[in-house]
């Protein structure tokens, strides 16, 4: 089993799990055993997807400004779990590689595995809710026939990405290519870096 065919029906069953309620409040129950990179990536497909509402709710015209400012400190937090857990998948890949001899030639990726991984969880989302355009019975025929559309596409995307995700994991594991774990350092969460949290700059200005 290569790793694309162990995460995809993880992403699924989180994508599945949580539209039986489809709220955004409703507390993820992993079903995966914790410390496994199973739970991380049923973790990781159960923020995306809550994630994924927190944007449909903000694009209300008719939001309250109150309420979508809090909307925006829930996406800043999972924007911030997101990142956080793409570099524990990572941290898993170079755990499990540590051993492994780069060849001369190795050369390095354009992106570390988790991260295409994180590509990949978004893309079973697009799959799931363009599906549900295609099902609609309130909508046009033209509507349904477009979404089938970019649903074939989005199909083929999953198993371009996924033989992707699936080869670079395969040269990293021969030596071909060579990964680093880059932590995010994002600078606007962290109040010894962000002006106007560490108060060098008035929020005004």
């Amino acid at each position: 089993m290569t790793f694309t065919e162990l995460a995809r029906p993880i992403f699924d069953r989180a994508i599945a799990d949580y539209h039986l309620t489809d709220n955004v409040d409703t507390p993820i129950q992993n079903p995966y055993a914790a410390g496994t990179i199973e739970a991380d990536l049923y973790r990781k497909s159960w923020i995306d997807t809550v994630q994924w509402h927190f944007e449909d709710i903000i694009r209300d015209p008719q939001i309250d400004p109150a309420a979508a400012l809090v909307l925006k400190r829930r996406i800043d937090k999972s924007n911030q779990d997101r990142t956080d857990l793409v570099e524990t998948i990572d941290s898993y890949f170079f755990t499990k590689y540590h051993c492994i001899v780069p060849q001369a030639d190795a050369t390095i990726n354009t992106e570390s595995p988790a991260w295409a991984i994180d590509r990949l969880s978004i893309l079973a989302l697009k799959i799931y809710h363009m599906h549900e355009q295609v099902q609609r019975t309130d909508a046009s025929e033209e509507h349904r026939a477009t979404c089938q559309k970019k649903l074939d596409v989005l199909l083929e995307q999953q198993v371009d990405l996924s033989t992707a995700i699936d080869q670079l994991l395969a040269d990293i594991e021969a030596g071909r290519k060579w990964m680093k774990v880059y932590k995010q350092m994002k600078m606007y969460n962290d109040p010894s870096t962000n002006p106007v949290l560490y108060g060098c700059v008035s929020p005004s200005k």
